[in-house]
């Protein structure tokens, strides 16, 4: 029989009361009640607490959030408030940062393929710096300073130092044969900071590097920050961020490092291998996950005899597209009983059309769970918001933030006709050409021709 869901899952503020557990003072069933679901509930003061943690760790200005993993204006906001800087890998992800109010020189913009509009916005507003991550991208940085009279970019340039890490292939990014970066092997590494070193176009501060996602050890991490640092240190620079990656636990028995420990591992390795300055970290999974959990209602029990019991809810993979993407792996529980045995052993699933909208493969979920529960899933605060989709024109969730008591709506809940917003709804034309249906107007040209 498994047991009740560990509290190491939970956010930090968890309560468990005669009605159920609460979050931030609040009740996961009143918000259910309030806001409706699927809902992704964040405890505000656990995200404050990890970015104060990392601050600690690390030191002020050492620390970027890695908006990915969650980013809206408020968090942008709490984020800066906290003291992080903000770490950035698009131009929406940059324009939602201005927005909440961070100040562009508290922002970093990351990418492997920014285009021009992206390096126009960065390179006007000033960011901190642009992590440069390609030859091309010199390119366009080198004509935007002399075809449009823009600053030079402040940048780093972001290194393959040959060593990946992390729990999934698809989130191992330091390794040699990596689409980030420039790698260490074979020179081209030291060919870009010569590049970047004589161009007016740019002013080099650093190197940058990031080995992967949800590593559990840090040992991993170490490694690739002393790999990155010995050639800081050989080619003289003078900053030097070794990115983020440390994971955290999603299921009973999981432990996670904490900040102190990751930050004690990386010094050690990068002072052994000749680096004397402070190092930068871009942690985002490790303060978002746990604070955030993901609320849904049952809608069907189905049971199969000799096979499995399906249990779906209002959700899917369009709120949780980890599971599928990564095959990542999630503990289930109810909110109205979180310390009830979980002795049954579900399929747990979404509402599209795909059989692999899977969000929990092998649940353990309490005997008595039936349609209209509320189930909620901990440890979504990453990537889960960050990657909804409107797959099967389902319209994402809203986010409430929990503090003291008092919930608010960060991000409000998609509306039918929010899915028909970008719509261009006009009236047929004539029927076009059947060369042109086929083919579009330019081949239909082409043929009418030949």
């Amino acid at each position: 029989m498994t047991s009740a869901i560990e509290s190491g899952l939970l956010p930090g503020t968890s309560e468990i009361h005669e009605e159920g557990l609460s979050v931030g003072g609040v009740l996961l069933t009143e918000l259910a009640r309030r806001f409706g679901t699927p809902l992704f509930v964040y405890d505000e003061e656990h995200l404050r607490r990890r970015c104060r943690e990392a601050v600690a760790a690390f030191g002020r200005d050492n620390v970027a959030y890695a908006s990915k993993a969650f980013l809206c204006t408020a968090m942008a906001r709490l984020a800066h408030e906290e003291g992080l800087l903000l770490d950035v890998a698009s131009g929406g992800e940059l324009r939602v940062a201005l927005h909440a109010g961070v100040p562009a020189d508290r922002i970093v913009l990351h990418g492997n393929n920014k285009d021009e509009a992206e390096l126009r916005t960065a390179m006007s507003v000033r960011v901190r710096h642009l992590v440069v991550d390609s030859f091309d991208e010199m390119d366009r940085i080198e004509r935007l300073h002399a075809g449009e009279h823009l600053p030079p970019a402040r940048i780093q340039l972001r290194v393959a130092p040959g060593v990946a890490a992390g729990a999934h292939e698809a989130i191992r990014t330091g390794g040699n044969d990596s689409k980030f970066g420039f790698g260490l092997a074979g020179g081209t590494a030291a060919a870009a900071v010569r590049r970047a070193a004589g161009s007016p176009a740019m002013i080099l501060e650093g190197v940058h590097a990031h080995v992967g996602s949800q590593v559990l050890d840090t040992a991993e991490l170490a490694a690739g920050a002393a790999a990155v640092a010995r050639f800081a240190a050989d080619t003289r620079m003078h900053r030097l961020t070794v990115g983020g990656g440390l994971g955290v636990a999603y299921e009973a028995g999981q432990i996670a490092p904490s900040f102190a420990r990751w930050a004690a591992r990386v010094r050690t390795a990068v002072r052994d291998a000749g680096w004397g300055y402070p190092v930068t970290v871009e942690p985002g999974r490790s303060i978002a996950a746990r604070a955030g959990l993901t609320l849904y209602r049952v809608g069907t029990i189905k049971r199969i005899e000799g096979v499995r019991t399906y249990v779906g809810v209002d959700g899917g993979m369009s709120d949780n597209l980890r599971p599928a993407l990564y095959g990542s792996r999630y503990e289930v529980f109810l909110p109205r009983d979180p310390r009830a045995p979980r002795p049954m052993r579900a399929r747990l699933v979404g509402k599209h059309c795909e059989s692999g909208d899977v969000i929990v493969d092998d649940a353990a979920l309490p005997a008595d769970i039936a349609v209209d529960d509320l189930v909620a899933t901990p440890v979504t605060g990453a990537y889960g918001y960050a990657m909804a989709s409107n797959y099967n024109k389902l319209p994402r969730p809203a986010v409430v933030f929990v503090r003291d008591g008092h919930a608010r709506t960060v991000v409000r809940r998609e509306t039918e006709e929010d899915l028909l917003r970008l719509d261009v709804d006009e009236p047929a034309g004539l029927p076009e050409p059947a060369e042109t249906a086929l083919y579009g107007a330019g081949a239909a040209r082409r043929v009418g021709t030949a």
